[in-house]
């Protein structure tokens, strides 16, 4: 047999019960068509020498904002390693500023007020800025804080006339004057004139992303919340962005895309006496090909830990009297998830808080009682703080949680602060998820925290905060289990078991190129590891000079 490509001289971790290791693999229409001996008398047209490196199924990651991941490269970085002060921030944006046209943006991301002491100042911001608009967005993009001129451009010429907007915050000082934070769905007030971004524009953020997740291994994404301008994508021609990036060839990385729930609409009469509540022609779930494709439609319930607005049952350990908020009325909550139900979706709803968890639970088991689906595999997008009897619930349904592990470190010392060190024991649960009979799979929630898996992997097994404290240890999961979730578990995730995740014949011939052993190092070392190139579909969409082709 005549092959497209053969990978020999590796040690391939196969995550394949029936092979679980080989040394080479051979491709053939961009799936795995021969492994070991069952390449005997096969030729190829490229032959590649790992040079006895590692290899595991492609990384893949169910909830990681790729366009946003571009788009933040290509702004002003504010996170703590770029700007660890507010006074830091302010140079930053100050150096940016005098790049830029006296009437231009200076747009950046990545702040952390636990980590700053405070969040940045409008009056401090305008100084900085020259006057010119700021608008940075926190680094869990459930906030942001814009200076006067941005408001100004927003159409707020008096801040004591910024308005409070149902499921957001507007902060204000004593004399009710817009302070400059804006907090959940009042993000929208400035964010209104800022996008839709040219198409230009949107497409590099797009291919830029691409490379940064091929370049930690990632060959699969799962992008949540496209299609509309108070989601997170662009608008509504954001799949065709997508097909624009593909079509020029800088895609690289096979995307499952989730639109927001508001791009679904009521279409008309579908069948007799039922309206079809989705997207145009019909579209949903399941429509596109391995490269490109609808995944489920994605909504909101709440906020965020950090920023203290997911909605939760009890008030938050270090700010009494705040309890968080929902983004929506439990009752629209429930109309979105039994209408997507019904019509053929896949849900996946974002649930940080234990309040907003009950609530998004009760609408999935109404959907599910009303309309009784197999299979549906619904979602809770995070799942950050969960009782054992919400975990009952959730295996009891049939659902999916997808937590973050990089959020233990990155950001889990603001979440201790947050919860306190009863409920933080109840902080973004892995093993239990998974003594409960559940797939589990991985995520970053990039920007929000990096990308990398490997350094997710490392929190999932560790579950340290970044300074060292312990979070729910007794929630950790083993290498192995961790890299089942970044590979089969988010294939899982979105009904794609059968072409990814593991590396047998039949499947896409995708994985990544470790400098060590994943599975054998100490756990302590996985941070260490790093990505020496990535394959997808047989093809090498990133190498770092580990590979030898001839």
């Amino acid at each position: 047999m005549r092959l497209d490509a053969v990978f020999h001289n590796g040690r391939f971790a196969t995550l394949d019960p029936d092979r679980p290791e080989a040394h080479a693999i051979g491709v053939l229409g961009g799936r795995i068509a021969a492994l070991d001996e069952e390449l005997a008398g096969c030729t190829a047209d490229t032959v590649v020498d790992l040079g006895g490196a590692h290899a595991v199924p492609g990384f893949n990651d169910a909830h990681h904002h790729l366009s946003l991941v571009g788009k933040g490269r290509r702004e002003l970085d504010v996170s703590y390693t770029a700007a660890p002060t507010l006074d830091a921030l302010y140079r930053a944006v100050a150096e940016r500023a005098a790049t830029l046209p006296a009437d231009a943006w200076v747009l950046g991301a990545g702040y952390d007020q636990n980590k700053t002491g405070a969040h940045p100042n409008a009056e401090a911001l305008d100084r900085a800025a020259g006057g010119r608009p700021v608008w940075l967005v926190h680094t869990s993009h459930h906030m942001a804080v814009a200076g006067t001129a941005a408001f100004a451009r927003a159409g707020f010429t008096d801040l004591a006339a910024v308005p409070d907007v149902p499921g957001g915050h507007v902060v204000r000082d004593a004399s009710g004057r817009a302070e400059g934070l804006l907090q959940e769905t009042a993000m929208q007030l400035v964010e209104r004139v800022l996008r839709p971004e040219p198409a230009a524009e949107w497409t590099a953020n797009i291919a830029e992303g691409a490379r940064a997740a091929l370049a930690v291994g990632l060959t699969s994404v799962t992008e949540p919340g496209i299609g509309v301008v108070d989601g997170i994508g662009n608008g509504p021609a954001d799949l065709d962005a997508y097909l624009r990036v593909r079509e020029s060839g800088r895609l690289g990385v096979r995307m499952t895309l989730m639109p927001y729930i508001t791009a679904l609409r009521d279409c008309g009469v579908f069948e007799p006496d039922t309206t079809w509540y989705g997207l145009d022609l019909g579209l949903r779930t399941g429509f596109g090909d391995e490269w490109l494709r609808i995944g489920p439609t994605k909504m909101m319930s709440d906020g965020s830990l950090i920023g203290r607005s997911a909605a939760m049952c009890c008030d938050y350990h270090d700010t009494p009297g705040n309890s968080g908020l929902l983004q929506h009325e439990p009752e629209q909550i429930r109309r979105y998830i039994v209408e997507a139900h019904r019509c053929g979706w896949q849900i996946a709803t974002h649930a940080i808080g234990d309040a907003a968890l009950d609530v998004v639970l009760d609408a999935y088991e109404e959907a599910q009682r009303l309309r009784p689906r197999a299979d549906a595999r619904h979602r809770v997008e995070h799942a950050a703080v969960t009782s054992d009897a919400q975990v009952a619930r959730i295996a009891a349904l049939g659902l999916i949680p997808v937590p973050q592990g990089r959020f233990l470190s990155e950001i889990g010392d603001g979440l201790l602060a947050a919860l306190g060190p009863e409920r933080s024991r109840l902080a973004y649960r892995m093993r239990s998820f998974l003594d409960a009979g559940l797939v589990l799979p991985g995520s970053s929630d990039a920007p929000v925290v990096a990308s990398d898996p490997l350094l997710s992997i490392h929190d999932m097994v560790n579950r340290t905060t970044a300074s060292g404290a312990p979070i729910g240890p007794h929630e950790a999961v083993t290498a192995r289990e961790a890299l089942t979730a970044y590979t089969i578990g988010s294939a899982h995730a979105v009904h794609e078991e059968h072409l990814k995740g593991t590396l047998a014949r039949g499947m896409l011939a995708d994985f990544a190129v470790l400098s060590d052993d994943l599975l054998g190092v100490a756990p302590e070392r996985i941070t260490r590891l790093t990505v020496g190139a990535t394959v997808v579909g047989g093809w090498v969409a990133h190498d770092t000079g580990a590979l030898k082709v001839s």
